[in-house]
């Protein structure tokens, strides 16, 4: 009972911090700008998600289910570049935000299937090598974080591409885990047709696309998918980028053994010390998840070869992501030279390159933000060093109050220091 009392008192404990700060909400109602800062730019982007809309201005998407795939044309700008430390999302402090220091939307219009047809055929025909870039997002992301992280990778990677966000419902709580797995599954067949829509397009040369952490499952889930209805993955889906996918890996390999040996290059992004996925292991059965293993060890090394995937490993990379989770997200020069390797159309290599070398030699030190945490497990001590996971701590508190002293038993077992997580 110590344990379950000590757990259940720090919940209360971190619960109360929520009061300390945090970030504005609602950051997407449109701010007028006269005129540009010198230096600064925008990303324009198209978004595709089965989130429901909201009605509370700045927010445009909830947490909550759609019952269909919807459309918007979002116009970030980012500060300039002296002012700002690449890798980082620069999210303002009160609204509106200033564009001199933050980034802010300057456009934010939701558009109907015809209309984001007709966005796409513009911007992708004035794309030099017509390539696109899908991005999926991981857990614990409201709407409005998934569409500025998009847009700092893109502005990262300096990558001439046309940017289409994938967003599915995500309530951006730790407490949440099930839920958002669960929207996972249900926005594959959303994710497969956006696929298949925007890989027939006569426009189209190419079409990468780019995961992280939970976003992995629905990408697989929805490439599966396709290659067993269609016998194969659409040609022009080129280059997949699964990074730090929280996957289960028996999972992941019968997940490739479906789609083929002739489906699209896959680069995979590894961290052997990615505590939330350490955490995760733990709560689905003590399997390996996919973000973490040990490529250098049998199976993986040879499994890894066989499937024709590129494994970088930035196990020895130290930035300041204290979860070790989001170090591809916040990590400029490994963003940038990957956006630099999808704009050549070159594969991306192993660490034993070159490649692996310079990125290696150039994110030592790097910064990069806290990342997700995978489920209630972690959700104490991460809410006390991010101000965004003590955000959403006060109502989650409340709503979960009968059920913590109902489930005391449980709790106390999720949060014994047997879970394997040093902090």
């Amino acid at each position: 009972m110590v344990l379950v009392r000590t757990g259940v008192t720090s919940l209360v404990l971190v619960g109360l911090l929520a009061g300390c700060g945090g970030r504005p909400k609602d950051v997407l109602l449109p701010v007028s700008i006269t005129a540009p800062v010198p230096g600064s730019t925008t990303v324009d982007m198209a978004v595709a998600t089965t989130r429901q809309r909201s009605t509370v201005p700045g927010q445009m998407f909830t947490g909550e289910r759609g019952r269909a795939i919807d459309f918007a044309n979002i116009v970030v700008s980012i500060p300039p570049d002296s002012v700002r430390k690449k890798g980082d999302v620069q999210w303002p402090k009160k609204l509106p935000g200033n564009p001199a220091t933050d980034f802010v939307t300057v456009k934010a219009q939701d558009m109907d299937l015809a209309q984001a047809r007709t966005w796409f055929n513009k911007r992708i025909k004035a794309t030099p090598k017509r390539q696109a870039l899908i991005f999926i997002h991981g857990f614990n992301n409201r709407f409005e974080d998934a569409v500025y992280r998009f847009a700092q990778i893109v502005h990262d990677s300096d990558s001439d591409v046309v940017p289409i966000l994938f967003t599915w419902p995500s309530r951006g709580s730790v407490f949440a885990y099930g839920y958002d797995r669960e929207s996972n599954n249900y926005s594959r067949d959303a994710l497969e047709l956006l696929l298949k829509t925007v890989a027939s397009d006569p426009n189209v040369d190419e079409v990468s696309i780019l995961a992280h952490s939970m976003g992995n499952w629905v990408t697989l889930e929805a490439l599966r998918q396709m290659a067993i209805r269609d016998k194969r993955i659409a040609p022009k889906i080129k280059n997949v980028m699964l990074a730090a996918p929280d996957v289960d890996v028996d999972v992941f390999r019968r997940q490739m053994a479906d789609i083929g040996a002739a489906g699209p290059n896959v680069t995979l992004f590894v961290s052997q010390d990615d505590r939330a996925l350490q955490v995760s292991r733990r709560v689905w059965g003590n399997v390996e998840r996919l973000g973490q293993i040990n490529v250098a060890q049998e199976p993986f090394a040879s499994e890894m070869q066989q499937d024709r995937i590129t494994v970088i490993d930035l196990t020895k990379l130290r930035t300041d992501d204290r979860l070790n989770h989001a170090k591809f997200a916040a990590s400029p020069e490994v963003v940038r030279l990957i956006g630099a390797r999808l704009a050549e159309g070159q594969t991306m290599t192993d660490s034993k390159s070159a490649f692996g070398d310079k990125l290696v030699a150039v994110t030592s030190g790097a910064a990069a933000s806290v990342g997700a945490a995978a489920g209630l497990i972690v959700t104490a001590p991460v809410a006390i060093i991010d101000p965004d996971t003590r955000d959403t701590y006060d109502d989650q508190i409340r709503a979960l109050g009968s059920s913590l002293s109902d489930n005391a038993a449980s709790t106390g077992a999720l949060l014994r220091p047997s879970s394997g997580v040093a902090y």
